[in-house]
């Protein structure tokens, strides 16, 4: 490498494009949320991540036996 040219990281090299304007909010803000509304969203949260998701059943044959 060089020793004139400087150690980029080239994720950065070009500028972030602009925020879509959907991201901007007109209007009236949004009213916060209640303290029991917000302990019924932590307690949905908590819920969601302790439980696993079903999975898929695999097929017990082996790809070989099947055909």
């Amino acid at each position: 490498m060089s020793s004139t040219q400087p150690d980029v990281d080239r994720a950065f090299a070009y500028p972030e494009p602009p925020a879509s304007p959907l991201w901007h909010r007109r209007g009236p803000k949004a009213r916060p949320l209640t303290p029991a509304q917000q302990r019924r969203n932590r307690e949905l949260l908590d819920i969601a991540q302790r439980t696993t998701r079903p999975r898929s059943p695999r097929p017990t044959e082996t790809l070989a036996e099947a055909n």
